[in-house]
């Protein structure tokens, strides 16, 4: 770093509020510098406010001129990635794990054990998004005001505790309540890896970050195939079934889990005591053309109707309601459609492990086409056509020969290609919503959303439908139509609030200058904030 600050250490809020910045990138050279304005003529519209700031954010904020090189940029990336992605990839994993061990236990006898009938094992699966339905705004608004990593860490030993006593439940009282229990700790992750995506990476790294926890989806497909089907080889007439030391081992890694996140990752640039001031200040200033802050706990009531008001926050919402859906419903059922198919129960552990990595595949490549392409929303619409034609053929291709049990198997895999929507969309809402509090009301709405897809998911395989579940499968259909909908309209809308401001620009307008950042940690929304551009 170079700086033009003989004391470039002693920060001081105070003094940095009469201070001028005029924020100038350099694509080129990945370079960004805050330069210290010397005319008295400057433009008042590009001054940093300090008083607009957070407190603790504002004395890492520097009013000197920043250089950040490729070289140290790469540097501070790979410090925070090995803090905090290594983190949201573990955690998202074990979670994604822990919420599909009630799959696994599906066809390890958890149904028969327990006496579920009718519609009860669909509830088990449906308790959790109710319950995060409710707690999802409650949830985003502490996560925005307590230390992060620490609510992230105490809330991992939580659920690994209900998910431990899950064993201990022989009825479906029991399996209800530790499982409404589960959906209450576990709302926590998601929404704060948002937060935390945004924090942390510039924007053009967020895509990535998001698409690497969110494909642990798929790495508990297979990794948690292969665990499900070493438990299902444990001899009946011990101590425990199979689905219960499932369970019960499960919790107790979580618990431990817990733990470890708590002592390990920093709750903020500012918090982190694993690095230096210096890196600090340098890991700041790297994502200020975000334009998306990183902290602010003050409570902004205008911001919270912005967020509700907004169509994009809508439409991404609807994303995840078009997704969801399908999504809860394919993983609560898997076992029990691809053991539909004419496979045995050990024989439909390990396929699992196959339709995990076709999701990590999917997710990757929609995330490197983005990285080239720059097209978030026309990447999204390339990879809902699969979902279209697997579901089509579930529906339509008969099950008589062994080459028809395969293909239709290939069939279910293919039409999980919509994950890579959603992961997306998770990406844009970090990307393209400013103002902490608009943000936490968006994020919440997003996963209210979210819930909601997921809670309906399961119920729309009826019983009496099995084992093709016909009405399901009509019931996906419709929600990939809509998101095809959706994703061209968000697309219309976000093209068009660009050009709007690059009106502005061209008139002479300063604020509305692409490169001008000064205002970048105000706490300012992306539509107060006229040099904001959107990702689509």
């Amino acid at each position: 770093m170079a700086t033009d600050d003989p004391h470039p250490d002693a920060v001081s809020p105070a003094n940095n509020a009469a201070t001028a910045d005029d924020l100038k990138i350099d694509p080129q050279k990945d370079v960004v510098e805050a330069e210290r304005a010397q005319s008295p003529d400057l433009d008042k519209s590009n001054l940093q406010n300090f008083n607009k700031m957070d407190k603790e954010l504002a004395q890492y904020v520097s009013d000197a001129r920043v250089v950040i090189t490729e070289e140290e940029d790469r540097r501070l990336r790979r410090l925070i990635d090995k803090r905090i992605l290594a983190i949201m990839v573990t955690t998202y994993f074990l979670q994604a794990i822990d919420k599909g061990t009630m799959s696994f236990a599906s066809i390890m006898g958890i149904r028969e054990d327990t006496g579920l009938v009718g519609q009860q094992y669909q509830w088990l699966t449906t308790c959790i998004y109710i319950t995060i339905l409710i707690v999802e705004y409650p949830q985003n608004y502490m996560i925005a005001r307590v230390p992060i990593a620490k609510y992230l860490s105490v809330s991992i030993m939580a659920w690994g505790v209900v998910l431990a006593c899950t064993a201990a439940c022989t009825t479906f009282t029991g399996l209800v309540t530790v499982r409404t229990l589960l959906g209450l700790f576990e709302s926590v992750c998601q929404p704060a890896f948002i937060v935390l995506s945004s924090t942390w990476y510039k924007r053009e790294e967020q895509a990535s970050r998001v698409t690497y926890w969110y494909m642990m989806n798929g790495a508990q497909q297979m990794v948690g195939g292969l665990l499900a089907y070493c438990f299902s080889l444990i001899a009946p007439g011990g101590p425990l079934k199979s689905w219960q030391w499932l369970f019960l081992g499960y919790g107790v890694v979580s618990v431990f889990y817990g733990a470890f996140v708590g002592w390990w990752m920093p709750d903020s640039p500012m918090r982190a005591k694993c690095f230096t001031e210096e890196d600090k200040r340098l890991m700041v200033e790297r994502v200020r053309a975000n334009q998306t802050g990183i902290q602010n706990r003050e409570f902004k009531r205008e911001q919270v109707w912005e967020g509700l008001k907004d169509p994009q926050a809508w439409g991404y919402a609807l994303i995840q309601l078009c997704t969801t859906l399908p999504t809860s419903g394919l993983g609560s059922f898997q076992g029990i459609i691809i053991m539909g198919f004419g496979f045995t129960t050990l024989q439909t552990q390990l396929l699992a492990m196959v339709l995990g990595a076709y999701i990590i595949i999917v997710l990757l490549s929609s995330s490197w086409l983005v990285k080239k392409t720059g097209q978030n929303l026309l990447v999204m619409l390339a990879f809902v056509v699969p979902s279209f034609v697997g579901t089509i053929c579930l529906m339509t291709v008969p099950l008589e020969s062994l080459g028809q049990k395969v293909g239709l198997l290939i069939c279910y895999y293919i039409t999980l290609s919509f994950w890579s929507a959603q992961t997306l969309a998770l990406s844009m809402v970090s990307r393209n919503i400013a103002g902490q509090t608009k943000k936490s009301v968006v994020v919440a709405l997003n996963f209210i959303i979210w819930s909601t897809g997921n809670a309906i998911g399961p119920q729309v395989f009826l019983t009496w439908d099995e084992p093709r579940y016909f009405i399901a499968f009509a019931t996906h259909l419709g929600c990939y139509s809509l998101l095809v909908i959706v994703i061209i309209a968000l697309r219309f809308y976000l093209v068009h609030q660009n050009k709007k401001r690059d009106e502005l620009a061209a008139a002479g307008i300063s604020e509305a200058n692409v490169d001008s950042t000064a205002h970048a940690f105000e706490d300012l929304t992306d539509k107060e904030n006229k040099s904001f551009r959107y990702v689509y």
